[in-house]
């Protein structure tokens, strides 16, 4: 979405929402917790509370919390060597009241009119450094943020080290306050809170509750044990739409379990990359804003590590888990944590703002006494946004790693990146998260894992479709489940029943129109045939898989193919086929004859669809036909590919030094279709460092590193 002429803010002035698009004035906090006001009381009194690993009030959507990323476990000995407990919990208060954010700070001066107040603590100050800022994520999701001089501050896009590059120009106050305003809000240092004209809070920093099950299994309450959602703002060309700006690695939330609500520098790179990556291929997906690297906080994973905290944007980071806190599983039995029992009014509450203000469902009337049902309609439409999803994630060569319920968007984006990996050697069944040890989340079964939380999402709002089938096509209002538990477990069964195989189709006709559309695309062919699925793109994935080539670079490599090379040349197409088997990372370990075989007779069923098409393409020559379809090949195959070992190599970087490895994020993950490394051009006709690199970073890497796989911890 492209931005109208705005003048910018610092992030502390950005506008808020009107009060109908506000989460948290809309849905149900903790009870622990009910309001801003008393939000900001609990800072000072109590603390512990949003810290403290609990079961939230059944009727909860969220909890208030405020970003404190510190050491943990919290370094908070009592003096007295053996405190009574009333004592050692009292000192516990006291010294987290000391590092909650209660002191308010000056705005910036451009921030001036601003319906915000800034708050910090004097105890708390930790080194931080800008890693990465996203100028993608900022120009389409908050374009009227100003952040100063911070894209002059990481220094210019580039892969080679900083001596090689431009120093950063001289900044203005301006814009280094701005800048500066950026980090310490987006670092989880200070804290900005909305206030009306009356002096009172209107809204404060989040965390999601939501429940799921993980690797199949159910898990009970989860909820956003390191993500806080600092504030929503609108966007400017559509004031409907609102851009929630999250931190992941803030510190502890009551949903944190044993974890310690961190996140380190190696796990936020891949996140803030992976994002940004999957938006430049087209695929639906939470956005990247920046990296802010805390090198004064360690964190223990498989080793001890750095902080680093990623601010993260999507319209809604509602999830189907949202939906089965509020109406879970019965009879499930499962191991520690917890979990409430259904909560009716909650689930119609979630129901009623993810539909109308999340979804934004057409055809819905959502007020007055004639409101229209709305269960049945939010269940397809996430099925057909996910479907849409992971049909991308399938011809992109895509593996999430961790597609439990609690990781699947209602809205149909690709979330919460953890072990996660883009295709190398075409292998359809490869697992990229090594603690996936069944096989669950492999590549193939990915559609199928995402559909089984979209029947999740259906199981736990059945029985509000009943009750509306039940009422003649009107909503239900509030009250709808004050009836006996019998009529519920009926409603449920029936809910499933009435839509289950509608649900089905809806799902595999979406999927199969996007697989096809997209996959049509990366082979550079205009019009469907049923006879595409078996005839061309599986037949296309089995000789990659059999013969061992690479995923990415056997497409792009498509492209420079020409149909007149069926038609008698034989020399270049044997020359042609040549080149796309060296794709391969082991042509030992090629059958050289069978794979030339093999692909002739697929190229040849290739050329003579690309024939059948002369009419799509404006009756040009074949020749400019072919040069036509290879640009557009070219624009939807990317040449860039955030690999493994290119991950790896860019936290290297960071890890040893974020100042001067920053410069390399700014490069990935954008533009992947552009001929990075002089495409094409003879390696010794290049002889730019910066060029050099680049044809380095589009390679395979080491052999070591094909189809690695990731931890949980990543």
């Amino acid at each position: 979405m492209s931005s109208t002429a705005t003048t910018k803010k610092p992030i502390s002035a950005l506008p808020l929402p009107p009060e109908h698009l506000l989460f948290t004035k809309n849905l149900t906090p903790d009870a622990e917790i009910p309001n801003p006001v008393r939000f900001l009381e609990i800072l000072k009194e109590k603390p512990s509370i949003q810290r403290r690993s609990r079961a939230i009030s059944a009727q909860s959507h969220f909890s208030f919390t405020s970003p404190l990323p510190v050491h943990f476990p919290y370094r908070l000995q009592p003096p007295d060597p053996s405190p009574t407990d009333e004592e050692r919990l009292n000192y516990i208060e006291r010294k987290l009241a000391e590092l909650e954010p209660l002191e308010e700070r000056l705005l910036p001066p451009a921030a001036g009119g601003s319906h915000y107040k800034k708050f910090a603590s004097s105890n708390r100050d930790p080194e931080q450094v800008l890693v990465g800022l996203s100028e993608a994520g900022l120009r389409d999701c908050v374009p009227g943020l100003d952040v100063g001089d911070a894209f002059s501050v990481i220094g210019k896009p580039s892969l080679l080290p900083p001596e090689e590059v431009n120093g950063s120009r001289e900044a203005t106050e301006e814009e280094i306050a701005a800048r500066q305003e950026l980090i310490d809000i987006l670092s989880g240092r200070s804290m900005i809170v909305p206030f009306d004209e009356n002096g009172k809070p209107v809204s404060a920093p989040w965390s999601l509750r939501y429940s799921g099950h993980q690797f199949g299994v159910w898990a009970g309450q989860l909820g956003d044990g390191r993500a806080i959602s600092v504030l929503t703002t609108p966007h400017p060309n559509d004031p409907e739409l609102v851009t929630e700006i999250q931190l992941k690695g803030a510190g502890r939330t009551p949903y944190s379990r044993n974890a310690d609500g961190l996140a380190v520098t190696r796990s936020s790179i891949r996140e803030f990359l992976a994002a940004e990556a999957m938006h430049a291929l087209g695929i639906p997906t939470s956005r990247s804003l920046t990296l802010i690297s805390l090198p004064g906080i360690e964190v223990w994973r498989e080793r001890v590590e750095t902080a680093c905290i990623a601010a993260r944007m999507a319209p809604s980071f509602l999830r189907v888990g949202s939906f089965e806190a509020l109406n879970p599983p019965t009879n499930m039995f499962f191991i520690g944590g917890y979990q409430q029992l259904s909560h009716w009014e909650g689930l119609r509450v979630l129901g009623e703002w993810a539909g109308r203000r999340v979804l934004r469902l057409e055809g819905v009337k959502w007020e007055g006494e004639n409101k229209t049902v709305w269960g049945k309609k939010l269940v397809l439409e996430t099925a057909k946004r996910n479907a849409k999803m992971v049909a991308g994630w399938q011809v992109y060569g895509f593996m999430h790693g961790v597609i439990n319920t609690d990781n699947v968007s209602i809205l149909g984006l690709t979330i919460d990146y953890g072990p996660y990996a883009f295709m190398d050697v075409f292998d359809s069944w490869h697992v990229c998260n090594h603690t996936d040890e069944e096989g669950r989340y492999s590549y193939k079964r990915q559609p199928e894992m995402v559909f089984y939380a979209v029947q999740a999402l259906l199981r736990s709002v059945a029985p509000i479709i009943a009750a509306e089938e039940e009422l003649g096509g009107k909503a239900i209002s509030e009250g709808w489940a004050n009836v006996d538990e019998k009529k519920l477990e009926q409603w449920s069964k029936a809910g499933q029943e009435s839509v289950r195989s509608e649900v089905k189709q809806v799902w595999d006709d979406t999927y199969d129109e996007e697989y096809a559309r997209l996959f049509r695309r990366r082979l550079g062919l205009r019009k469907g045939l049923k006879s595409d699925e078996t005839g061309i793109f599986k037949r296309f994935l089995d000789l990659m898989e059999e013969h061992n080539l690479d995923f990415h670079s056997t497409f792009r490599k498509l492209s420079a193919f020409r149909s007149s090379y069926i038609q008698g040349d034989d020399e270049k197409l044997n020359v042609f086929i040549s080149h796309l088997l060296e794709s391969t990372p082991r042509p030992g370990k090629l059958d050289q004859e069978k794979a030339s075989a093999d692909f002739k007779a697929w190229l040849t069923k290739y050329s003579h669809r690309i024939f059948e098409e002369r009419e799509e393409w404006s009756n040009n020559s074949q020749e400019e036909i072919d040069a036509l379809r290879a640009k557009e090949m070219n624009g939807v195959n990317p040449r860039f590919v955030l690999r493994q070992w290119v991950l790896e190599e860019a936290i290297a970087r960071v890890e040893k030094d974020a100042v001067s490895g920053r410069r390399i994020l700014a490069k990935m993950a954008t533009n992947p279709y552009e001929p990075w490394g002089a495409e094409g051009v003879d390696e010794e006709v290049c002889t730019s460092g910066e060029v050099r690199e680049e044809r380095k970073y589009c390679g395979l890497g080491e052999e070591k590193m094909l189809g690695f796989q990731c931890s949980c911890s990543s």
